[in-house]
Order: structure tokens, then sequence, then C-alpha cells
């Protein structure tokens, strides 16, 4: 039984012999000052040299735009908009979708070297321990949910013994909801949930993050081995490289790659009793220990912060029951370019 969230279904023309294909959109008219613009840019003088920066800043939506010189006597005042067109290198897909794929690009690549080696990262790096780690949000209260089984939609929630919250509205929902649905993520009842406990873990989940990897994992690690603090390091170092992935109920997952090394990083060996079991069950032993207090404040108080119940922990090497490289690789870094407006 799976909870999804909406696919990202894209079509794409089918170009088999003897298929006929459909006619193209109708255009849509652009306004006549629009297309006086583009006649006035067509007939310039600086034209060509106009559309190599455009050309250059490899489709960017929003550029940046330079002016000023350098000492070698380049100036843009010689440019034919008086100005140098230089790409924004966003990483949020939101904001300019070309910057964005350049980065998700860029992202790959450093997590695929950083998992099998390449580009200054020692093959080597493939036979150490490596985990695809998943940390989830706490309950806030019960929210509109999209369950599948074998392909088949069930039933949000289904009734239990008591109907209803103790506001009076049903603790349970029958409906069936569609991929997509607005109602998915939305609470049950307002009232019983916890929006000042959702608002305060998202605003501090880097610190529960920063406590699990630098404090808790090492102890976990320690404990296992029989190791001290100090020990440890002259044994072991652990790697991570993590994503934020909003949840449809305004939450966010973590996810993460996770390598064992040697005490000199990816070239060196860990040691023989640092296995990938080892590491999956300090990461999971960390991940249940680990907790962050809030700040005191005069509407909520002091919020103690934990880590969601579901923790998923999988193998990375591409086998049976294990995930490869590049589906790593893909996940990560299909998540480092989307923010909380996607949701």
């Amino acid at each position: 039984m799976t909870q999804t969230d909406e696919p990202d279904h894209t079509e794409r023309p089918d170009t088999r012999p003897g298929v006929s294909m459909p006619g193209p959109p109708p255009t849509t008219l652009l306004p006549p000052e629009v297309i006086e613009d583009i006649a006035v840019r067509a007939g310039s003088p600086g034209f060509h040299r106009w559309l190599d920066q455009v050309r250059r800043v490899g489709g960017c939506a929003q550029p940046v735009h330079l002016s000023g010189g350098d000492p070698h006597g380049y100036h843009t005042g010689h440019e034919p908009s008086g100005t140098l067109l230089v790409p924004c290198k966003t990483r949020r897909a939101s904001r300019c979708p070309a910057c964005a794929e350049v980065y998700r690009g860029d992202t790959w690549q450093l997590l695929r070297a950083g998992l099998a080696g390449g580009k200054g990262t020692p093959a080597t790096v493939a036979g150490h321990p490596r985990l695809f780690l998943t940390l989830t949000a706490p309950s806030f209260g019960p929210v509109h949910t999209r369950r599948e089984k074998d392909g088949r939609a069930l039933a949000c929630r289904p009734r239990r013994a008591s109907g209803n919250c103790e506001h009076g509205r049903p603790a349970w929902c029958g409906r069936r909801h569609p991929a997509g649905d607005p109602d998915l993520g939305q609470p049950l009842c307002p009232a019983c949930f916890d929006y000042s406990g959702a608002v305060l873990f998202n605003a501090h989940a880097g610190a529960l993050w920063n406590a699990f990897t630098k404090t808790a994992v090492p102890a976990a690690l320690g404990h296992l081995a029989g190791l001290s603090r100090a020990e440890l390091r002259r044994q072991v170092r652990v790697g991570f490289a993590k994503v934020a992935e909003f949840q449809a109920r305004g939450l966010v997952h973590l996810h993460a790659a996770v390598r064992l090394d040697g005490p000199d990083g990816p070239d060196g060996v860990p040691p023989t009793w640092a296995s990938a079991g080892v590491l999956d069950a300090a990461v999971r032993a960390a991940a249940v220990r680990v907790e962050v207090m809030t700040p005191e404040s005069a509407a909520v108080g002091a919020c103690l912060l934990r880590w969601g119940e579901q923790i998923d922990t999988q193998p990375i090497s591409g086998g049976d029951g294990t995930v490869s490289e590049e589906a790593v690789a893909a996940y990560v870094s299909k998540y480092a370019t989307k923010s909380a407006g996607t949701t």
C-alpha cells in the first residue's frame, strides 16, 4: 500500500511510420507593439551581436544585465543594448527553467561521481557502504491523502469506531482522491491540525538535520562499533548529500545519499566492521533519538521536534532490492531544482 503524489506525465509525439500526427496548435497572435519591437531589433545594425549574447545565456528567462568596463578596454557601452547579458544561474525551475536544468545536470554529475567515482573521486567509493535515506515529518494532524493498492485507488481514511473529532467534524474520509485533487494534504479538521508545530518543524528542519548528521549518527556508529568518539574519527567518516521535498501537506521530507568512508574521506578504505548493515542500523537509531527544542515563545512555548516515524533506507548498488547510483542521483537532482511553489 503506497501513498502517491501526482505523477509527472509528459506527452511525446508518436513518430512511427504510418501514424498520422495532429496539426499544430493554433498560433497565439503577439500584441502589435511586441511585433514592432521584434522588427526593430531584427533590423538594427547590432542584431547579430545581440543574438549572440542571447544564445550565450542559453535560454535564460531572466538574464542579468551588466554595465561597465574592464582594464583591457572593454565597455558595455559598445554593446547593442548598452549591457552585457549573463545567465541568472538560479536553481529554481519556477524562476528559470533553462538555468535550473543546468543546475540539475551538474547536481546529477556530482552525485553520480560521489557514489560511483569519477571527476576526481576514486572509483573505489563504489565499494563503500552507501544508503539512500528518507527522513519524514511527524504527523501534525490527519490530512486527506491518496492511497493505492495494486494500482487501484482506496478510500482516503476508512471510518473507524470514532466517527467525529472533538470539534464535531468527521475523523474519516471515504473518498478515493484522484491524483491532483486540491484537497490532498488539507486537514480533515483545521481546528485539530497543529499549524504552529508544522511551521516550526519546517523552520527547524535544518537544525534537526545538523543534529542528526553531526551528533546522532557518529554517536550511534561509535556505540555499535564499541569506539569512543575520538577513536571513531580516526577510523571512519560519514558523507551526506541531501535534498528537501515538499509534500502536499506543506511539510518537508529529506532525501539523502549516505556514504561511509575511511578516515581520509573517499580516498580511504572503511574498516572491515563498517558494513552497509552497520551504517543502516546507525542511521535508523540516530533518526529515532535525535531531537531539537525550539526557542521559547509567548504564543506556543517551546516545542520538541523529532523526525516522523516513517524512516526508509535502501542500499545503493543497483542489484536486486537496491537502487542504482544513477537512480539516486536522478532523484536528488530532480528535487534540487524544485521549491515550495511546486507543491
